[in-house]
């Protein structure tokens, strides 16, 4: 289940990537499958373990074409182990919103990106999560847990702040906010609800299946209840006196 919508957000092979706070894997593995040099990076030292064995799986099955190539590793978003203009493509999915210093992460994804490079950022949209907020103090008073709630233009003022150049956005995962939403409702440990047992089976089949009318129902939804608000940006080319 992607977040970024490559369609929007162009990958070419050869293209060295971030996925920066990777979790279980899903935007590295895409990028991977199509021919990028991709570091996924997290600080959950298990994810990042599970996260190197697909990546072997997927080069045994010959999922990714050659010359693409693909690291697992631990780091902090905060302390990127990267030298300045490292990478072409960075992509920060669901993370942003666990982290008290999201100025400083911003700023260590400029650092690294190269000028002219793209970037990508996701976060849990405001309407969505507001709700998810007032049915549970247990959904986000956890440790890691969500600590912010973005409104749209918030995030883009800060990504300008941080020297970036937003060129589109849009929401994504409709199908998701009623799920959380019941989670939030019946308890967000109660994965035995009926209704939420339900719903989950619906996401799945939806996952599994893709059929014409859940992808149609979706995408017109999006707009009104999308669980994810996904922001593209570049990073602009200094000017020639300024470069110098």
């Amino acid at each position: 289940m992607l977040t970024v919508d490559f369609s929007r957000f162009p990958l070419a092979p050869g293209d060295r990537v971030l996925d920066l706070g990777c979790g279980a894997g899903r935007h590295a593995f895409e990028c991977y499958r199509r021919g990028a040099q991709v570091v996924a990076l997290d600080q959950n030292g298990e994810e990042i373990r599970e996260v190197a064995k697909w990546f072997a799986a997927m080069k045994e099955a010959g999922e990714a074409p050659a010359g693409a190539t693909a690291t697992a590793m631990e780091g902090d978003a905060l302390a990127l182990p990267f030298p300045d203009e490292s990478f072409d493509v960075v992509i920060i999915s669901e993370v942003m919103e666990h982290i008290p210093d999201d100025k400083g992460v911003l700023a260590e994804m400029v650092r690294v990106l190269k000028p002219g490079g793209r970037i990508a950022v996701t976060v849990p949209r405001y309407g969505p999560e507001k709700v998810c907020w007032a049915l549970s103090d247990a959904y986000h008073e956890v440790e890691g847990g969500h600590i912010r709630i973005y409104k749209a233009e918030e995030l883009l003022g800060r990504m300008r702040e941080a020297g970036l150049k937003p060129y589109g956005t849009h929401h994504a995962h409709a199908l998701h906010s009623p799920y959380w939403w019941l989670k939030c409702a019946f308890g967000v440990d109660n994965d035995q609800a009926l209704p939420v047992r339900a719903y989950h089976k619906l996401l799945v089949w939806d996952i599994m299946k893709k059929p014409l009318a859940t992808r149609v129902a979706e995408q017109a939804l999006n707009p009104l209840i999308g669980k994810s608000f996904v922001a593209y940006a570049t990073k602009p080319h200094l000017p020639r006196t300024a470069a110098r």
